[in-house]
């Protein structure tokens, strides 16, 4: 075990007073918290700070204005831009002031529903500036769903984009938005539309204006000084779908997530002043909140804004030329995209041609890497590549191999160990402890970490049920195991463990043992029902290129998993489908593939990458009269 992990673990969970206490020291505190920890009031109670200050004003004050602190990468638009400290800082002031013209203020909140353009971070950075809660819904975002955002949140100004590019796709926002605000309760004071060359948005009435117009008019106006906020005073609400259809408002706080942030930069991720940090996420997600915008800037690095996708833009080496065009030190992405990646490019020749430059680690997150993939991009990159695990109410990553720690050891198919500040345990259905390497509900003891949400939004006691079913303990809603080595299996969702004939199965296992078949892309393994055994399992299976066409690989999947599990499995039905259906972050819908293999109604989420794909599956499934 490394010592310097081990160390930092048992000092975070022995004494977090003196843990966090020395890591809140990262920051610029206006008033220093009179306590690392209060159990009313969270972590770094009586501490007030501004996160926008911390992430650029002090930088600019510390004599690095000139450092780069932004690049924009945009294929899909063929640009390129670089903002230094002092330049971001001019932008992101600029913004608050037109926001503060409109009459946003502290506690005021502001929907952002826009692309991954740098308006966007700037719009994020002034509203925390202003002490205001940003909310970014994912531009695209659906507008029924939308308006429920805004129901809830109730804010007071919403920013958008004239469109977004999705691959080769034009998106108009502005419709969505119109038809949102229609449906929605709630009435917006003002919508700022930022119009791109793409596609040009319509204006309407007095409510709409035009955010480079708004800026002009504002251009003399004063800049805001960043605003003191309490350390447990809401930073952002990102909404994640509620089990009830109704979405829940994850807060975030402003004290617990700059400390939490600046720590993980520099002891997870390796990355400090001046270093180059990209995460290949979305803002719309919590990766694109802490780790595209908050986190790289809290520690002076320079941050990566990537605008396309991992293959078609143009083709599959376009992450490979951003990290090697921008030096960028530590690369964080999804499994999914590496496996579209390899889908593409199956002996990864735009890989080799290119290289990964200066690059010192993979990180993989946001759904469950098989050891599979994990292996070929090792393989292919000669990089330590390292899965970690984390949860939008978390914030920040609670199961890594601690990197800049020294710790690298991996074991493929496990997120590796505990994070300094999270204890872990495994427990059965009555709250008992499993042994080592026994699967059962992965929790998290109480107090969690600084970073993690402490309510929902106007949803207390939504919150409170996350620590309802085992006293004492925070409910990932995740399966898994800890082996005897220390390791943390997250195998999936609870409801993906399943009954088969009275044997509890689970489809993670099935899915690590289907994605190492020869010809495997990538896959999902679900449990439908069943009128004999209750449950039985399927596969969907994506063909890797060259093998669109074998006839033997949904056989070949059914053999692996039959050796490997035993009968007992009953894995009999392999789809060979031609994607997944999937949301844009990169997670497989597996609740929408269950209600295919059911045969139950159901509609394209406003979530779905592809929404073309559920309904080829749907095909494929009555097609061999399952459904």
């Amino acid at each position: 075990m490394s010592e310097t992990y081990n160390r930092a673990w048992q000092s975070s969970i022995e004494d977090p007073q003196g843990f966090w206490g020395e890591a809140a020291k990262a920051l610029d505190w206006t008033t220093p918290p009179s306590a690392t920890f209060s159990e009313g009031q969270g972590w770094f109670p009586g501490g007030t700070l501004n996160t926008a200050y911390n992430c650029l004003d002090r930088h600019v004050a510390a004599g690095r204005g000139d450092a780069i602190a932004l690049v924009y990468d945009s294929p899909v638009t063929a640009t390129i831009r670089r903002y230094s400290y002092s330049e971001l800082l001019a932008e992101t002031s600029r913004v608050a002031a037109m926001l503060a013209s409109l009459g946003v203020a502290k506690g005021d909140r502001v929907i952002i529903y826009m692309p991954m353009i740098p308006e966007t971070v700037f719009a994020m950075l002034a509203c925390a500036r202003l002490g205001a809660i940003h909310s970014v819904v994912f531009g695209g975002f659906a507008a029924l769903e939308l308006a429920k955002r805004i129901d809830d949140a109730g804010p007071k100004v919403l920013l958008t984009a004239s469109c977004g590019i999705e691959g080769s796709r034009t998106i108009a926002y502005k419709p969505m938005v119109d038809e949102a605000l229609h449906l929605a309760h709630h009435q917006i004071e003002r919508v700022v539309v930022f119009q791109r060359d793409r596609l040009h948005a319509d204006l309407v009435g007095p409510r709409d204006l035009d955010w480079k117009a708004l800026r002009a008019k504002t251009e003399n106006d004063p800049i805001p000084a960043p605003v003191p906020v309490a350390s447990d005073d809401p930073l952002y609400i990102l909404y994640t779908s509620g089990t009830t259809g109704t979405p829940k408002g994850v807060v975030r706080e402003n004290g617990g997530h700059a400390v939490a942030l600046a720590w993980s930069m520099q002891n997870i991720y390796g990355i400090g002043t001046g270093d180059t940090f990209w995460a290949a996420s979305d803002v719309g997600w919590v990766v694109g909140h802490s780790y595209i915008v908050y986190a790289p800037l809290l520690v002076g690095a320079t941050t990566v804004l990537f605008e396309g996708k991992p293959v078609g833009t143009p083709d599959p080496g376009t992450f490979w030329r951003v990290i090697e065009r921008h030096g960028v030190k530590t690369f964080f992405t999804a499994p999914t995209a590496i496996r579209a990646i390899r889908k593409e490019d199956p002996d990864a020749t735009f890989l080799a041609e290119i290289g990964t430059g200066g690059c010192k680690a993979v990180f993989l997150a946001g759904e469950r890497a098989d050891p599979d993939t994990i292996g070929w991009l090792e393989d292919k990159s000669g990089l330590p590549v390292i899965d970690h695990w984390w949860q939008t109410e978390l914030g920040w990553p609670a199961i890594a191999s601690c990197f800049a720690l020294g710790d690298l050891r991996r074991k493929r198919g496990s997120a590796g160990f505990p994070v300094p500040g999270y204890a872990f345990e495994i427990l059965d259905e009555s709250g008992h402890p499993v042994p080592a390497g026994h699967s059962g509900a992965v929790v998290i003891k109480a107090p969690l970490a600084p970073g993690a949400f402490r309510t929902l939004w106007n949803n207390p006691g939504g919150y409170a049920k996350n620590f309802a079913t085992f006293d004492g303990y925070y409910e990932t809603g995740d399966a898994g195991f800890i082996d005897e080595e220390g390791f943390v299996h997250i195998m999936g969702r609870t409801d993906d463990i399943i009954n088969v004939a009275g044997h509890r199965l689970s489809t993670g296992q099935m899915e690590q043992i289907v994605a190492a078949v020869e010809g495997v892309a990538e896959c999902a393994v679900i449990g439908a029902e069943d009128a004999i055994k209750g449950m039985v399992p399927i596969a969907f299976v994506v063909p890797r290129a060259g093998f669109d066409a074998d006839p033997t690989l949904d056989k070949r999947v059914i053999a692996a998993v039959r050796s490997e599990l035993g009968a007992v499995a009953a894995l009999r039905t392999a789809f060979i489908a031609p994607g997944l259906p999937k949301t844009r972050s990169g997670k497989i819908l597996r609740n929408l593939l269950r209600k295919i293999a059911n045969g139950e109604a159901w509609t394209v989420p406003p979530t779905i990458e592809d929404p073309e794909v559920p309904k080829a599956i749907e095909q494929l499934v009555e097609h061999s009269g399952r459904a």
